[in-house]
């Protein structure tokens, strides 16, 4: 058996699983699990946000699941009831996100807006401080003398390890100090309406594209691998308990989704801008961005991709770098790197983590996996370059699931990128109307003609 024989029987059991009871299934697993979860971490947690998240979401998620319930109880009666179909599960999706995150989230920024210090993640205190000082010296960043003369016990939030882009959600609060300042409210605004983006491109891209008469269920399909997309970026207790606590991964990785479901549309410029835009936030997005580019490459597209992807993460950098260079490299390069004042308080035990914690020069081996990982990426997007929008999620999602397991220094939490970009990848498949053309001059159909049956020509 092949590895693409492999690839298709796989995702043909994921489909089977997905649609099983009409997605429904799958949906009251998902919300019974998180349920347990965030159960547990209200009971075992030993971060006070993530205890505090737990308390409210499991019943927001026990709440979710007894609604799927009640959706399975209304299709056995009637299969066509519109309360068990697409609409009525994006409704129980919205409530499971608004009761597992949204109100989390206020709630714990009311609580800090009280006095309660502990009802945020150092994250959030680091990107509010990062929007006051560039509201005040032009560069969200300390540089290392600055730093150097902080007390011991605050240096490691002197550091800024992000991107400019990424001090804009902490300027609320140089303004005003409440609940609806706090960055973690506006990482919020930013990422439904970047998901909200994403859904509409993806429908309008679906209106455009004839239903195959021989599968009149396929737009139906697309449309629910949709809705799971947007679970897994919303309801996903991995990105909610982030959201909700933290919080400045997910405009990223809404981002990144958006920019591929602009490419999924056909639409590179746009699909640089909003990888450009994450990009700006952060490093996460630039590996994303590299793989686009490799997608465009086969559209002859690469050029008006990579302006946005690379230029807008560019002007970004511009006035940092204009105001203080040191302080740019000593936060974006220097800490990250590990030759910061303080080292990086990410030490999730993942491979990466291990080797480098338990083997003779082991940070060197880890290094030097992490490098292997990558060039043989380059090697396949050399060439094989990805020519659909779903294959760039693929080659991305577990791109990053290997950069993140072999990292000396990560977060468990940083597993929402590959989670989220690996089962938003079914969303973005798009039949092709008949008579498109290969940048070559052959159609599909043409170009497809003596292959063996079932196979595509990413196989």
């Amino acid at each position: 058996m092949t590895a693409a024989d492999r690839t298709t029987r796989t995702s043909a059991s994921w489909r089977r699983v997905d649609r099983a009871a009409g997605g429904l299934a799958l949906d009251i697993g998902l919300y019974a699990v998180s349920a347990a979860f965030a159960a547990v971490t209200a009971a075992t947690s030993t971060l006070p946000p993530h205890r505090a998240w737990g308390t409210v979401a499991a019943f927001g998620y026990l709440l979710a699941a007894v609604a799927v319930a009640g959706q399975l109880a209304a299709r056995r009666r009637d299969a066509a009831s519109s309360l068990a179909g697409l609409p009525g599960r994006w409704a129980i999706t919205g409530l499971a996100w608004a009761a597992t995150t949204v109100l989390p989230l206020v709630q714990q920024g009311v609580q800090r807006a009280g006095g309660r210090a502990d009802r945020a993640q150092e994250e959030v205190v680091v990107v509010e401080h990062a929007g006051a000082r560039l509201a005040e010296t032009g560069t969200p960043y300390l540089g290392h003398d600055a730093i150097a003369a902080l007390p011991a016990d605050e240096r490691l939030l002197g550091y800024t390890p992000y991107q400019p882009g990424m001090a804009l959600f902490g300027l609320p609060r140089a303004v005003a100090d409440g609940w609806w300042t706090d960055a973690r409210l506006w990482f919020a605004v930013a990422t439904v309406l970047a998901l909200a983006l994403a859904v509409r491109v993806l429908r309008q891209t679906d209106r455009g594209i004839p239903t195959d008469r021989a599968n009149p269920n396929d737009r139906t399909g697309r449309a629910a691998a949709v809705l799971r997309g947007v679970q897994a970026a919303t309801v996903l207790p991995i990105c909610a308990l982030t959201l909700a606590t933290g919080g400045d991964d997910l405009p990223v990785l809404a981002l990144c989704l958006l920019a591929l479901a602009l490419a999924a549309a056909d639409r590179p410029g746009r699909a640089g801008l909003a990888v450009g835009l994450a990009g700006a936030l952060k490093l996460f997005a630039w590996p994303v961005a590299l793989v686009l580019i490799a997608w465009a490459a086969t559209r002859r597209s690469a050029g008006r991709l990579a302006v946005g992807a690379l230029g807008v993460p560019a002007l970004a950098l511009l006035p940092a770098l204009l105001v203080d260079r040191d302080a740019l490299v000593e936060n974006v390069l220097r800490f990250p790197l590990g030759h910061g004042l303080v080292t990086s308080p990410a030490q999730s035990p993942f491979p990466g983590q291990l080797i480098a914690t338990a083997l003779p020069a082991g940070r060197v081996v880890a290094a030097a996996l992490l490098v292997a990982v990558g060039l043989g990426i380059a090697v396949r997007l050399l060439r094989r370059p990805p020519r659909t929008a779903a294959t760039t999620a693929l080659i991305c999602g577990y791109g990053l699931l290997a950069a993140i397991l072999l990292m000396p220094s990560t977060r468990f939490g940083y597993l929402l990128y590959p989670a989220a970009l690996l089962v938003w990848a079914p969303a973005l498949a798009r039949p092709e109307p008949d008579g498109l053309r290969l940048p070559t001059g052959r159609s599909r159909r043409t170009a497809g003609a003596g292959r063996p049956a079932g196979r595509t020509p990413e196989e």
